[in-house]
């Protein structure tokens, strides 16, 4: 396994590689099983993976947890090795030693997606994905993958990267990896490790409630549930915990209508004192009417 820091030495090795059946693993570190199962899917298809480890600034706002988001660079060479096996010479993890690793001096450019982009998360969080696209673009130009993964639990992020990759006409197939749960059914998420044992309890507000959406789509026809669909989101929102809560076309995240074949049953739920906000969702294969 080779650990990159410098940006320049990255785009070195790049000009070394076979980028026909590269793949990148864009992660922000304090890795988990759900990234595992990410560098898991990379190894599984590729020759060689880049899994690259930033917290990326630019997709914080002022009043988010930058300074506190946990980094835990050991601990994560350490289980990417575990995770790669005898696959750990195939992997290069760049771990930029500063932003301007990434951004440099001067770099004045914003990658933005309208439209998907102002629903969902981002109408609490409005300059969000423009640094998540903005960051994943980077990623893409330094390394040229031909697959990039990213994890359903983050189901907006993939439709959005997805969408700029298609505008912009970048040849990389973006591949989607189911959500890993802990035992309890709570998605897996690095902020989980803000949460206690109680908070936790809480959090599962947000998947039992996907579950009996899921659940009523699954034996009922859209049009025939619309009533208590309607009757759920709007007692459930009543509860200012919820950020949010939708379902949506998961094809184009718009509303839902006749030539809907699956949806995205979306929700976040703010947990805690901090207060943790906490993300999660289900895909359902539907019959409209």
């Amino acid at each position: 396994m080779k650990v990159i820091t410098k940006r320049n030495e990255l785009i070195n090795t790049m000009k070394e590689v076979s980028h026909q059946s590269l793949g990148l693993v864009p992660t922000m570190g304090n890795l988990h099983a759900g990234h595992m199962s990410l560098l898991e899917s990379a190894l599984n298809d590729c020759q060689q993976v880049v899994l690259t480890i930033f917290v990326n600034p630019k997709q914080f706002s002022a009043n988010e947890d930058l300074s506190t988001y946990p980094r835990t660079p050991q601990e994560d060479l350490d289980k990417i090795k575990e995770t790669a096996g005898n696959r750990a010479n195939d992997i290069i993890v760049f771990m930029p030693e500063g932003n301007t690793e990434v951004y440099p001096p001067g770099f004045n450019t914003t990658i933005s997606v309208s439209g998907i982009t102002e629903k969902l998360c981002g109408k609490s969080r409005p300059t969000h994905f423009a640094g998540v696209t903005t960051v994943v673009y980077q990623l893409f130009t330094l390394i040229n993958p031909a697959r990039a993964y990213f994890g359903q639990k983050d189901y907006q992020q993939v439709c959005v990267i997805r969408k700029m990759a298609q505008d912009l006409n970048l040849n990389i197939d973006i591949k989607t990896v189911p959500i890993i749960r802990e035992e309890s059914g709570l998605a897996l998420s690095s902020r989980n490790g803000y949460l206690s044992n109680e908070e936790k309890e809480i959090a599962l507000n947000l998947p039992t409630k996907l579950e009996v959406i899921e659940s009523l789509l699954k034996f009922n026809t859209w049009v025939d549930a619309g009533a208590q669909l309607n009757e759920i989101l709007e007692s459930t929102l009543s509860d200012k915990a919820w950020d949010y809560l939708d379902i949506l076309d998961s094809k184009t995240l718009e509303d839902v209508d006749q030539n809907t074949k699956e949806v995205v049953i979306a929700g976040a739920y703010f947990v805690g004192d901090r207060p943790t906000r906490i993300i999660d969702n289900r895909l359902v294969e539907i019959t409209y009417a």
